[in-house]
């Protein structure tokens, strides 16, 4: 049981809502325009949760053979760092988790074009490659992106666009406009998670030689970049709101604002770095929040 545990730990469960909003999303998009499926829909979720599973395994894994896991680090203790999983044993995880990636990717795929799309399932096929590889390239390796600034775009990439434009395309086989606005939305929340969670570990992570975005620009303007990213998803979302219209039900979203407002509020009035770590929840859930009703509240 205490094996369980530790894994369920390294596993890092309180992330993965957060993968699939850019997948609820664009499922009640393409249940409007009627292009739905159950099975592409539930296919995409489980790809997209070992996805997000395998990003949390290699990076407890990258991050501990770093040495940016160490005792002055303010979150979670991680699987490795704690000694409860051998890097040996993190590092046959991340294998089996890849092999499990490729498995339910190459069943999406079939699932949405079959015979008759070759040419998207074909590029289908390259994102989902770079998918894993970003995953693993995230922290690990020589010239991990998550080292050099670059996690934030990553995760705009694949929380936003890819989450929800490329999910919408396994359903309707070509692209919609609907769709881009709620990407942006999520993808900039997405990038807000990373960067709570990148103010947080600010001082360790330029200790270990970590260059975040945080870390280049300091404390202060991580703070008004976050501001950016939240208030830009909400603008985002807004907009969305007007230009697709319908009814006022569509614009239920606009309740999701309530907690990231407050979550600004306290964000920028935080002093001591341990004080971002309860923001990380609370962002992540109030963006599963925002994709939930955006989604929903466009079905009426």
């Amino acid at each position: 049981m205490k094996n369980i545990s530790i894994w369920l730990s390294a596993i890092r469960l309180r992330t993965l809502p957060l993968s699939i909003s850019g997948i609820i999303v664009a499922g009640c998009l393409a249940e409007y325009n009627g292009v739905f499926s159950w099975q592409i829909f539930l296919l995409a979720i489980a790809a997209t949760i070992s996805y997000q599973i395998l990003s949390n395994l290699a990076n407890d894994y990258g991050d501990a053979e770093k040495g940016t896991d160490n005792d002055d680090r303010i979150g979670p203790e991680r699987a490795i760092q704690s000694g409860g999983i051998t890097p040996g044993e993190m590092f046959y995880a991340i294998r089996l988790n890849i092999l499990i990636c490729i498995v339910l990717t190459i069943g999406l795929i079939y699932s949405a074009f079959g015979s008759k799309h070759l040419l998207l399932a074909l590029l289908f096929f390259v994102i989902a490659a770079f998918a894993v590889r970003s995953a693993i390239k995230y922290t690990m390796g020589n010239k991990a992106y998550g080292y050099r600034g670059l996690g934030d775009v990553y995760v705009f990439l694949f929380f936003g666009i890819v989450s929800v434009i490329g999910c919408y395309v396994l359903f309707a086989k070509q692209l919609d406009h609907v769709t881009i606005l709620p990407a942006i939305a999520l993808g900039l929340l997405s990038a807000g998670v990373l960067n709570l969670n990148n103010m947080r570990d600010i001082e360790n992570d330029f200790k270990s030689n970590k260059i975040t975005t945080a870390v280049k620009l300091g404390k202060e303007k991580a703070k008004k970049y976050h501001n950016f990213l939240i208030i830009g998803a909400m603008v985002a979302s807004l907009v969305f709101g007007i230009l697709y219209y319908v009814s006022p039900f569509n614009l239920i979203f606009f309740i999701a604002y309530i907690p990231l407002v407050l979550h600004l509020k306290r964000v920028n009035a935080i002093t001591n770095l341990k004080d971002f770590d309860p923001e990380l929840k609370k962002l992540a859930l109030s963006t599963v929040l925002l994709a939930v009703l955006l989604g929903v509240g466009h079905l009426f």
